[in-house]
């Protein structure tokens, strides 16, 4: 019997589940063999990122090992070069020194994700901070805890915006990072005898006229009332036209002095795909109800990098953890129904709600329709994550990471990946000498 080969590319929600489903789909089925292709040789559950950033979870709790998570899949972690849809080929490169495999497919499942845009902007790519990675909640958090260091001294008293936070775009990502950097830089100023509240400025920057507008108007102006009476600074309907050294430069030719500023306004599907000869969409793989991608049989596309179809309202999908995960379910049973000779079915699904953690144990959200802000909606946040969490081990680890968070101070340690100082001398030291000798 020939073996059929399932390539999966992609680590991220709608990947990784992808994969799952079929690991349990096929699991007594030797002629199946799952390949996932990822970066990562982890999943990064993305809607807690802002905790490790503001130092709420332990860097690790938010991760699990892709060969934990699939017991049947072959992991491939490297990076995709190229896809081959005429020859049904996939180019993969991975290792110190890059080297390079052509993994071959009967069927295909594309969830390449999306990547940060900066558009192009001066000055943004050199100096801005994202969040979409693990590395970038490592980051922003080391730069944040750097700042508070050199903000203490004397010598730091005159440096314009050294104590300014900047955090572009209003959207979920950009309140919940500047919701947490807040609440983080400001407890952390007790151990800092020489910062004051007065130093501190922290501003979101919002094209919009509310933040949070895929909550609606009420809810986006609860959080920017909230997040106003904590020392947010909120500027609306501006745009950020470029960075520099010591700045950040506004459409309307207004400055903000600062040293850092975190980059959440924009994000564009992966790059690989514009080289598909299949039809995009903004950047984004044009698929039909069934996730397939239209021309191409045996290939499908989903998550951020898919413009996915919806029935009822005629416009895509959003591009959410939620959809990614049902679609996951519908690209597995769709590819069990092709290979088995079975039928097809579409996606259909509907956002069920979507929530935003404010600080100081404040949310809001949009639940079957109705909204709740406040601790209630701080409380949902934190449960319904927590159930989405993969494994239990992990569950666990993030409650009691909360519970102690009620309990202790944060921690204002940074997590560096330098070498420690060594030496090398072409004499060896006398007391070395002297020990070599006995």
């Amino acid at each position: 019997m020939d073996t059929r080969r399932i390539v999966v590319l992609g680590g991220g929600f709608a990947g990784v589940y992808a994969a799952r489903h079929l690991e349990k789909m096929f699991a007594r089925d030797p002629g199946v063999e799952i390949t996932l292709v990822s970066r990562d040789n982890f999943f990064l559950f993305t809607p807690m990122l802002h905790e490790v950033a503001a130092s709420d979870l332990d860097i690790t709790h938010i991760v699990s090992p892709l060969r934990t998570l699939l017991k049947r899949t072959t992991i491939f972690v490297g990076d995709v070069e190229a896809i081959d849809l005429e020859r049904r080929r996939v180019a993969v490169s991975h290792g110190f020194e890059r080297h390079g495999h052509n993994l071959a497919y009967d069927q295909l499942v594309i969830a390449l994700g999306s990547i940060t845009n900066f558009y192009g902007l001066p000055g943004l790519e050199q100096r801005a901070l994202t969040m979409k990675t693990l590395g970038d909640a490592i980051h922003l958090r080391n730069r944040v805890i750097a700042t508070l260091e050199e903000g203490d001294t004397e010598c730091a008293a005159g440096q314009d915006g050294l104590l300014t936070f900047v955090v572009a775009g209003g959207g979920f990502a950009g309140v919940e990072t500047i919701a947490g950097l807040n609440d983080f830089v400001r407890d952390a100023l007790t151990f800092y005898p020489r910062l004051t509240p007065e130093r501190i400025r922290m501003v979101l920057v919002h094209s919009g006229s509310t933040i949070l507008p895929e909550l609606g108007d009420q809810l986006g102006g609860y959080a920017q009332q909230k997040l106003a009476a904590r020392g947010i600074d909120i500027v609306t309907d501006a745009k950020v036209s470029g960075v520099t050294e010591s700045a950040v430069v506004l459409a309307d030719g207004r400055t903000i002095p600062s040293r850092l500023v975190v980059w959440t306004a924009g994000t564009s599907p992966h790059p690989l795909l514009h080289d598909l000869p299949c039809m995009l969409d903004r950047g984004r793989i044009v698929v039909d109800e069934t996730l397939a991608v239209r021309g191409w049989p045996g290939v499908w596309a989903l998550g951020d990098c898919a413009m996915v179809p919806n029935r009822r309202t005629g416009k895509p999908h959003p591009p959410t953890a939620q959809h990614a995960l049902r679609e996951a379910r519908t690209v597995a049973t769709n590819i069990v129904a092709t290979l088995r000779g079975g039928s097809t079915r579409p996606f259909d699904f509907r956002t069920i709600g979507q929530l935003a953690a404010i600080g100081r144990r404040t949310g809001v959200a949009r639940v079957f329709g109705f909204n709740f802000s406040g601790f209630f909606a701080w409380w949902l946040w934190r449960t319904i994550y927590l159930s989405k969490l993969p494994r239990f081990e992990k569950k666990c680890r993030v409650a009691i990471d909360w519970t102690l968070d009620l309990i202790f101070a944060k921690d204002f340690v940074q997590f560096l990946t330098v070498r420690a100082p060594v030496m090398s001398t072409r004499e060896a030291p006398a007391e070395a000498m002297e020990y070599a000798n006995r």
